[in-house]
């Protein structure tokens, strides 16, 4: 009894630590668009911040080199690619191609992609009908939140399409790292996906128009922003979500994403005086904390 009393703190505690993440996610769209604004490229903020985050995780991570075998490594490989330098280039180039509106409520999808595919992979793990429903209820949410100041919605085959991609990309990043964790540290594993993210991005440079001059890197604004993306949003929340999804699942974990724009809409209204807070906005929080409670409460009640 008494062990199964500190197994439910500890897992209390991994869902604190996922929210955390979600919040500092959130909170980096925000920054990311300081950075957009005062001259940076979408591929120069993803290098800097990831280069800066994996000098940091090798220093402290940095006694064994290689995964244990050319599979694991080859599976770090699709950490760097899915949740790293493919997720990130696809979102942010497409809202070159598309409306803003669409990529956050198809990226959105990630966690529904999520628990789809472990259903299809994992025979015995398929998740109960109560969660998709509190995933469709949660999605709901999350639309109310992204159309609170309008409904406005145009397909754009391009953009949607690479919005779609960058979603189904964390899907599978979530999916492997569930495999690799069973075997690695998460500080290892994180180490891993930084460096093959960097690897594969660095080809995108190439298409840049501009790369901006260091006098813009040291000016307070960007480089508090860099350092917060870099340390908080990168290096610090990679480790907790690599344990979180270590000790909840895949698909408990990846729930919490639904809560990502939630935080944006509240620090956006903070501090973007353009961005105030709607009553659509706030239902969609509603909804959202709603849709994933039920899909979960649901599911222990059946069981």
């Amino acid at each position: 009894m008494a062990q199964n009393a500190v197994e439910h703190k500890k897992t209390f505690w991994f869902h604190v630590a996922a929210i955390s993440v979600i919040a500092i996610w959130g909170t980096s769209f925000v920054s990311t668009k300081v950075l957009l604004d005062a001259g940076l490229h979408a591929v120069e903020i993803y290098l800097y911040r990831f280069f800066v985050a994996y000098l940091i995780v090798l220093a402290t991570c940095h006694k064994k080199l290689w995964a244990n075998s050319l599979t694991d490594e080859l599976l770090l490989a699709v950490c760097g690619l899915c949740g790293g330098s493919i997720y990130f280039i696809a979102e942010n180039t497409a809202l070159n191609y598309t409306l803003t509106s669409n990529v956050s409520l198809l990226t959105t999808l990630a966690p529904l992609m999520t628990t789809l595919l472990i259903g299809l992979i994992y025979k015995n793990e398929r998740p109960s009908g109560w969660i998709y429903i509190g995933s469709v209820i949660a999605i709901i949410g999350v639309a109310c939140i992204i159309f609170k100041s309008g409904f406005h919605l145009e397909v754009m085959p391009l953009g949607d399409l690479l919005a779609l991609s960058a979603a189904f990309s964390w899907a599978i990043y979530s999916i492997v790292l569930r495999k690799v964790n069973a075997n690695y540290s998460a500080l290892f594993i994180t180490r891993k996906t930084f460096f093959y993210g960097l690897l594969t991005a660095l080809p995108f440079l190439a298409f840049e128009p501009e790369i901006a001059p260091i006098s813009v890197l040291i000016e307070p604004v960007v480089l508090l922003n860099l350092l917060f993306l870099s340390v908080t949003a990168s290096m610090l929340a990679y480790v907790v979500w690599s344990m979180t999804v270590r000790r909840l699942g895949a698909i408990k974990a990846s729930n919490y994403l639904y809560f990502q724009p939630v935080t944006t809409m509240i620090v956006s209204a903070i501090i973007l005086p353009d961005d105030p807070l709607t009553l659509m906005g706030c239902v969609g929080c509603v909804l959202i904390i709603g849709g994933v409670w039920f899909g979960d409460y649901m599911t222990r009640r059946k069981i």
